[in-house]
């Protein structure tokens, strides 16, 4: 009979030490659960809203002050140097007319078709070089020195092969990206830790597969940084390219920049170069957000 009893209270003590048998460990145990899945006090979307808002309105607001504060200085003429109260509201003018669309279409399309042609070229040049070593030795320091190079240094080059043409601008625009997004690419693979790689090699990726499932996998923050700069610098190609290389029936945000300017059209120059900053500032703001999105799949945002 004794077996059995132990038995018995065995079991007992099996079932009391199950979390179902006692609340207040259960309680605790979820808790760690919440932590360790990242629960955290769920905000009211207002105030989530906000807390996102208030720093970029806060910026503009201080930037609209600090050129009211030169414009009352008297440092230029009214004419030459218009205030906000000025510039704005010949903005809102101008976003409600087709032209100033078509313009931007035009430009945005541009944009889109030369950074496309530069991850093209960067990623292939990229991924060619840190397979071989020989054309790391070749090529890899002329890829910076290509990074570093002014792009409105190619314009004449250009001109002389395209003459005034779209292939001209794009010209430009992918030698001014294709470098950073090569170089974002080197760095990621270089920085792969070895143990990665020699974990993949066990489990039989070789070649190819290893360099798909593995190597650019692990870049890839490097990669989007690389991506990133390379659309900043093919933004600020293409805008000198616009300024340069003028094609008649193509009216674009570069040519009425341009055609602003030789009018003294003080305040219509001012609201395209705010529209040339707000896409640039949406732009990065959409890759902000494939960043977010990488660190936090990786377990690597912040609070």
């Amino acid at each position: 009979m004794a077996p059995d009893v132990r038995t018995k209270n065995d079991a007992t003590d099996q079932e009391s030490s199950r979390p179902e048998a006692r609340p207040e460990l259960s309680r605790q145990i979820s808790g760690l659960d919440a932590l360790e899945l990242g629960g955290e006090t769920r905000r009211n979307p207002a105030a989530r809203a906000w807390s996102a808002v208030w720093p970029m309105a806060s910026a503009v607001a201080i930037a609209l002050l600090a050129w009211q504060v030169v414009v009352w200085s008297g440092w230029k003429p009214s004419y030459v140097l218009p205030g906000p109260a000025d510039t704005l509201p010949e903005l809102g003018r101008q976003v409600t007319t087709g032209s100033f669309w078509g313009a931007v279409g035009l430009t945005m399309q541009r944009a889109v078709l030369g950074f496309a042609v530069s991850v093209l070229v960067g990623t292939v040049v990229g991924a060619l070089v840190t397979q071989s070593s020989v054309l790391r030795r070749a090529v890899g320091s002329l890829i910076t020195g290509l990074q570093t190079m002014p792009s409105i240094a190619w314009f004449p080059l250009a001109i002389l092969l395209f003459q005034l043409s779209e292939q001209a601008i794009l010209f430009v625009v992918v030698l001014g990206a294709a470098p950073s997004i090569a170089n974002g690419l080197i760095a990621g693979v270089d920085y792969t830790p070895p143990i990665l790689l020699r974990a993949g090699k066990v489990m039989g990726l070789r070649g190819l597969n290893l360099y798909r499932h593995l190597v650019l996998p692990a870049s890839l923050p490097s990669f989007v940084a690389g991506l990133k700069q390379g659309w900043a610098f093919a933004w600020r190609s293409l805008m000198a390219g616009e300024l340069l290389v003028v094609i008649s029936s193509h009216t674009s945000l570069g040519v009425l920049l341009s055609q602003a300017r030789e009018f003294s059209q003080t305040d219509a120059m001012i609201s395209y170069m705010i529209v040339i900053l707000v896409i640039g500032i949406v732009m990065d703001r959409l890759f902000g957000l494939v960043d977010d999105a990488i660190r936090t799949r990786w377990g690597l945002a912040g609070d």
